[in-house]
Formats: structure tokens, sequence, C-alpha cells
């Protein structure tokens, strides 16, 4: 028969032994804060994150109907999406 890898106490009780009471500890006082910290979502929901002159141009080719539509590339791009959501999906 295999030997387990560690020892089990036969009595399982006999090794609980009691501590003594932790000592009250010193009582730390909390100073208000002046101002809120700025964090990181914060900084980023100040602004969209869009590169404005990217839309401004592609906005100018689709009015100066110099924007290339290719369908087989929107296509890719739905399934692509969809194939996205569909990992994000709990079965």
């Amino acid at each position: 028969m295999v030997e387990p890898i560690g020892t089990r106490p036969r009595d399982r009780i006999a090794g609980v032994s009691r501590v003594a009471t932790p000592a009250a500890t010193a009582s730390v006082t909390k100073q208000p804060q002046t101002a809120p910290t700025p964090t990181v979502a914060a900084q980023l929901s100040a602004s969209a994150p869009v590169d404005v002159e990217r839309v401004a141009k592609i906005k100018e080719a689709i009015a100066k109907g110099t924007f290339p539509l290719s369908p087989s590339t929107i296509a890719d791009a739905l399934i692509a999406a969809r194939y996205e959501w569909m990992s994000n999906d709990k079965a």
C-alpha cells in the first residue's frame, strides 16, 4: 500500500491549543482628505478616446466620394466582432 506524503494526527483535537487574546492596538486618526486625487479613470473619462483628425478626414473622404468601401472588409469586421462577442458570452 502507498504511504501518504504527510502525516495525519490521530487525534485532531489534541493539536489545537488556545492562544492569548491579542493586545489592543493604538487607534489611528484619519485625517480628512482636502482634495480628491485624480485617478486614471477620471483622466481617461475627461475626453473621448477618438482621433478627431482621423474622423474629420474620413468624413471628408465620404463627402467627396473617395472613401473606399469594400463589402468584404465590412463583412470580415462584422464577423470578427461577432466572434469576439461570442467569446464573452457565458454558456
